[in-house]
C-alpha cells in the first residue's frame, strides 16, 4: 500500500493590509491592518506553530502596482500590496515566541547585493536557529525598476540570468568562504576564529564582483531554504536548479498535474532528484462545522470585495491594464515583462471557458491568484487531497481572507481532520525550517543541490591570513 504523502502547508502573507484578498479587510474578523505592529506578526505566529505550519511565508514587493489606469490609486485605496513593510524586520520577534515554525521571507536579487544579503540571511538563520528560507524574486514591477533608477525594467529572462548569478555568489559565501572548525570560540588563548581557515571568494562574475570572505560565520543552515514562484518556461529553468520549495498557482488539479510534472522534470534535468523540491500550489480555505455554514461566511467576505482594487493587483500581475478591455470581454494570452505564468490560466490552459476582465477581477478579489476551497472539515481535507494526489503536489502555501482569522479557522478545523487521515504531521520533525520540510537532521542542502559544490571548495587557497584578503 502506497504510503499518504504530508501535505506541507504555510501561511501565506505580507507586511501590507491586502494581500491577495481586496476589500476584506474592513471585516471585524480581519486585522491585516495591524500589519505594522509587532503584536499582529508575534500573535499569527503563534497561531500558525499551534497548528504544525511548516512555515510562514512572507512575500514582498519594491515597488507599486500603477498598471491598471495608469494609476496608484485603485491601490492605495484598498492598502493593496501598498503600503508595504520591510519582510525582514519581524522575524526576529516571531522566532522569539516559537520553536519551530519557519519563516520564508522574500527578496528581490534584481535590486539587491549578493555580498550584504548573503548576510542578512546569514544573521536571520542564526537568531531563528535555522528556521530561515530565501524565497528569490526577480521583481515583476516596472515600478519597482524605475525607482531604483532604471529606465525600464530588466527583460524577463536576464532578471532570471542575474538571479543565477546573484545566487552563485551567494553559494559561496554561504558554504565555501567559512570551513567547518573556523569558529574557535576559544577563550582561553583568544581566538574567536582561525584565519587560515577563512577564504576570500574571489567572485568575478557578469553582473557581480565580490572577492573578499563572508561577513558572518556559518549559521546553522548555512544556505537557508531556498523558495522560488517562477512558472515561465526560464523560471522552471531556474527553479529546477536551485529551489526547495516551488510556488505555483492553478485553478484545476488536472491541470496542476501538467504543470508539477514539467517541475520535476527540469529538477531532474539540473542534476538532482525529482523529489528534492516540494511543489506547493496557492489556495485560499472558508471551513466552518458544516458546508453550509461555510458557504455563507465566504458569501459574507464576498460581501467586502474590491472589484477595483482586485484589477489594479492584476495590471502588476500580468503587466495588462484591464481597463482597456470592455466587462464581458473575453481575455487573451499576453506575453509581457511581468509574470508571464499569471495569465496562462485563464487563457492558454482555459478550454472549458472564457474569462472576462470581470470573471477575472472577481476570481482575484477573494483569494488572489488561488483557487478558494469552501466546506466542512471533511468537504475541504477532501479536496486538498484530491489537488495534492491528481495535481502532483506536496502542499499548499495557504492564502488568508482574514487575518489571523483564516489560519485559526484551518488549524481548529482542517489540521486534526488532515491528522486523522495521516496527512498532516502531529509534531514537529526537528528544529530547522529544512527539517520541517525534509525530515529530522536534514539542516544542509542536498549534496545533488548547486550550493553543495562550494562545500570546502576553498580549503586550501588564499585565506584571511595571507594579505591583502578583503
Amino acid at each position: 500500500m502506497t504510503e499518504k504523502k504530508r501535505i506541507v502547508v504555510n501561511a501565506f502573507d505580507m507586511t501590507t493590509t491586502s494581500h491577495q484578498s481586496f476589500g476584506t479587510w474592513r471585516h471585524p474578523r480581519n486585522r491585516a491592518d495591524e500589519y505594522n505592529t509587532i503584536e499582529y506578526w508575534t500573535d499569527l505566529a503563534k497561531v500558525c506553530e499551534k497548528g504544525l505550519f511548516d512555515a510562514i511565508f512572507i512575500a514582498d514587493v519594491v515597488g507599486v502596482y500603477d498598471v491598471y489606469k495608469n494609476s496608484v490609486a485603485d491601490a492605495l485605496r484598498d492598502g493593496a500590496q501598498v503600503p508595504v513593510g520591510d519582510p525582514f524586520l519581524q522575524i526576529s520577534a516571531m522566532a522569539a515566541v516559537t520553536k519551530n515554525i519557519g519563516f520564508g521571507v522574500t527578496a528581490a536579487a534584481t535590486y539587491n547585493q549578493p555580498y550584504t544579503l548573503a548576510r542578512s540571511y546569514s544573521t536571520l538563520d542564526h537568531l531563528t536557529r535555522g528556521r530561515v528560507g530565501f524565497n528569490v524574486v526577480t521583481s515583476y514591477l516596472a515600478s519597482a525598476a524605475e525607482n531604483q533608477g532604471l529606465p525600464a525594467q530588466i527583460p524577463h529572462d536576464t532578471r532570471y540570468e542575474i538571479a543565477d548569478e546573484f545566487l552563485d555568489v551567494c553559494y559561496k559565501l554561504w558554504e565555501g568562504s567559512w570551513e567547518d572548525g573556523a569558529v574557535l570560540r576559544d577563550r582561553e588563548n583568544g581566538i574567536f576564529a582561525d584565519p587560515t581557515k577563512v577564504h576570500p571568494i574571489e567572485h568575478k562574475g557578469k553582473h557581480f564582483t565580490v572577492p573578499g570572505i563572508a561577513l558572518s560565520e556559518p549559521s546553522p543552515q548555512r544556505t537557508p531554504v531556498i523558495f522560488q514562484a517562477g512558472a515561465s518556461s526560464r523560471g522552471q529553468q531556474f527553479a529546477g536548479k536551485h529551489a526547495e520549495a516551488i510556488f505555483i498557482t492553478a485553478l484545476r488539479p488536472h491541470l496542476t498535474k501538467v504543470l508539477t510534472g514539467r517541475i520535476r522534470d527540469a529538477v531532474e534535468a539540473a542534476g538532482r532528484n525529482r523529489d528534492d523540491a516540494k511543489i506547493l500550489a496557492m489556495l485560499s480555505v472558508v471551513v466552518d462545522e458544516t458546508d453550509e455554514k461555510a458557504q455563507a461566511k465566504f458569501e459574507e467576505y464576498k460581501k467586502y470585495a474590491n472589484l477595483e482594487a482586485s484589477q489594479a493587483i492584476i495590471g502588476g500581475w500580468s503587466g495588462v491594464d484591464l481597463s482597456q478591455f470592455d466587462e464581458d470581454e473575453a481575455l487573451k494570452y499576453v506575453e509581457t515583462e511581468s509574470i508571464q505564468s499569471f495569465l496562462t490560466p485563464f487563457t492558454l490552459q482555459s478550454k472549458d471557458r472564457d474569462w472576462t476582465r470581470h470573471d477575472i477581477a472577481e476570481h482575484c478579489a477573494t483569494g488572489g491568484m488561488g483557487e478558494v476551497i469552501v466546506g466542512s472539515p471533511q468537504t475541504v481535507a477532501d479536496e486538498l487531497e484530491r489537488w495534492i494526489d491528481e495535481g502532483g503536489l506536496d502542499g499548499i502555501n495557504l492564502a488568508y481572507h482574514v487575518s489571523p482569522g483564516s489560519f485559526e479557522d484551518f488549524v481548529e478545523f482542517v489540521v486534526p481532520e488532515l491528522q486523522k487521515r495521516g496527512r498532516y504531521r502531529t509534531a514537529y520533525e526537528g528544529s530547522t525550517l529544512r527539517e520541517n520540510l525534509f525530515g529530522e537532521g536534514i539542516t544542509k542542502v542536498a549534496d545533488t543541490h548547486p550550493a553543495a559544490a562550494y562545500r570546502g571548495a576553498y580549503v586550501g587557497q588564499r585565506s584571511a591570513a595571507d594579505g591583502n584578503v578583503r
